[in-house]
């Protein structure tokens, strides 16, 4: 996997390094490219222009904190979804009175 490169190393790269340390990781050299925008577009990897230079990095600790920032937007989420469910089951039950079958 190509974060490993990042991980191990931590250091930045350039996109000529990254390609030539790729297929050690066991993607193609013409894939490259795709597979760290990929991850650049996912939050897995920075990257950051330098005078012509793009760097790209990544560290493990960095990996740590955004699957704790999803993690807590999820929660987040969940609580609104139980609140919402709530509201709806309790207007459901107020538009059933009054309308009972006999």
């Amino acid at each position: 996997m190509m974060l490993q490169i990042f991980y191990k190393s931590r250091d930045f790269f350039l996109l000529k390094e990254l390609e030539k340390l790729g297929p050690r990781k066991g993607v193609i050299t013409q894939s490259v490219k795709d597979v760290v925008q990929s991850m650049v577009d996912d939050d897995l990897v920075s990257e950051d222009k330098i005078g012509t230079s793009v760097y790209f990095w990544s560290l493990p600790t960095c990996a740590g904190n955004q699957l704790r920032n999803v993690r807590r937007k999820l929660e987040s989420d969940i609580q609104a979804s139980k609140k919402r469910l709530a509201e709806v089951v309790d207007q459901c039950i107020s538009l059933k009175k009054g309308r009972e079958e006999y």
